[in-house]
């Protein structure tokens, strides 16, 4: 078995999908691993370190894409702008590519299909499910960490006003008013690091289990009134709400984020859209200079109006929509996702080939192209198409 690790070609991506840890232990698992020159730099992993590891050091993409039987990446596959090519023309019939696919996101549905009409079989990381023998594979919650902490911290870098109540000698300066949408692994850590700034921390989760983490770090929560058997899906996420419980959700986050300096997003609904909760007209609504950070938008974003992959200022609001926050945190981010990766491509390693058992809960759960066909459930569904 062949795997490939090309280059991340994503605008400021530094991450890696293997490292020489892992590349060593993928070798002794008795894979031949090709590496694009460069891959690990960004990361501070240089060439002559695969090397010692046991991996080819590759110049051109095209031919490691040419000759693996698994490709390893982090981001979706995107056009190669160096080869003048999008990755996945690059690909053949029979391949695999183990990655971020985001397929439920409408802007990448057409790669989605050109990835299934060309007999690639597609493996998307955001559908590991939350199962404890997955819990080592699980790149989402690794990169979610990191995406709460580094965009809580840009968050803060963006807000024209201090975070902690200040005194000085014309008088007190208040402390900021921080909403976290979404109380997860990313919405816990952003909450840890907008209490250390000394900010009045707020939270809404439709979960019981999340609105008590939550609480317990001393935060102030938005009650939603959402049952329980409405508000929590397969392994302790999310469900997609109703239309009915989803506006009473709007109207009250609309009378919420009127006070906010930031505004945290970071709901989603593994394998689907993420639910769009802030809409422009409560952007308009909030104080000028105020801050959203919507860490969703690889799944088409929290607020109506992030542009995924910006900063834009819009009613005198700043809207981060940067796609690649864990990026921004290369090292640390790197060693966690190169980790999950290596876990799960042993779970699918098997007689020394790379195999997909339709019957593993984990498999079927990131499976998104297969023979031909896009056989992954929120994308269909994203796509308006039958399950």
């Amino acid at each position: 078995m062949t795997i490939g690790v090309p280059k991340e070609i994503l605008s400021g991506e530094r991450r890696v999908a293997a490292i020489p840890e892992t590349v060593a232990k993928l070798i002794k698992d008795g894979a031949t691993v090709l590496v694009e020159k460069s891959a690990g730099e960004g990361s501070f992993f240089s060439d002559a370190q695969y090397i010692e590891a046991g991996a080819q050091i590759i110049a051109d993409p095209e031919e490691i894409y040419k000759r693996a039987d698994l490709i390893l990446k982090v981001k979706e596959p995107q056009f190669n702008s160096d080869n003048g090519k999008h990755e996945i023309d690059m690909m053949h019939a029979g391949q695999h590519i183990l990655t971020f696919i985001h397929p439920a996101s409408p802007s990448n549905h057409e790669m989605v299909c050109n990835m299934a009409s060309k007999g690639i079989i597609g493996l998307t990381l955001d559908g590991i499910p939350r199962i404890s023998r997955a819990q080592k594979m699980d790149a989402l919650t690794s990169m979610s960490n990191c995406a709460g902490y580094k965009g809580m911290i840009m968050a803060m870098e963006d807000l024209p006003k201090f975070a902690p109540q200040v005194f000085c000698a014309a008088g007190s300066v208040k402390p900021i008013n921080v909403l976290i949408i979404g109380a997860g692994v990313a919405g816990l850590q952003a909450i840890a690091i907008a209490k250390r700034m000394g900010a009045v921390v707020y939270s809404v989760d439709i979960r019981p289990e999340a609105i008590e983490q939550a609480t317990s770090l001393g935060v102030k929560n938005v009650d939603l009134s959402v049952p329980p058997e409405v508000a929590v899906g397969n392994g302790g996420y999310a469900n997609s709400l109703p239309n009915e419980w989803l506006e009473k959700e709007k109207a009250i986050l609309a009378e919420t984020v009127k006070q906010m300096d930031i505004v945290f997003c970071s709901a989603l609904v593994p394998g689907k859209l993420a639910p769009v909760l802030i809409t422009e007209e409560m952007v308009a609504s909030m104080k000028p200079g105020s801050v959203i950070v919507d860490i969703s938008i690889d799944q088409g974003g929290n607020c109506s109006i992030t542009n995924a992959g910006e900063v834009i200022t819009k009613h005198g609001i700043t809207i981060n929509g940067i796609k690649n926050l864990p990026g921004l945190l290369p090292v640390s981010s790197t060693w966690m996702f190169a980790n999950n990766v290596y876990h799960l491509v042993k779970l699918m390693i098997k007689d020394g080939k790379f195999t997909i058992d339709m019957e593993d809960e984990i498999i079927a759960s990131i499976l998104t192209t297969y023979d031909g066909k896009v056989v992954h459930e929120g994308t269909l569904e994203a796509m308006g198409m039958e399950v």
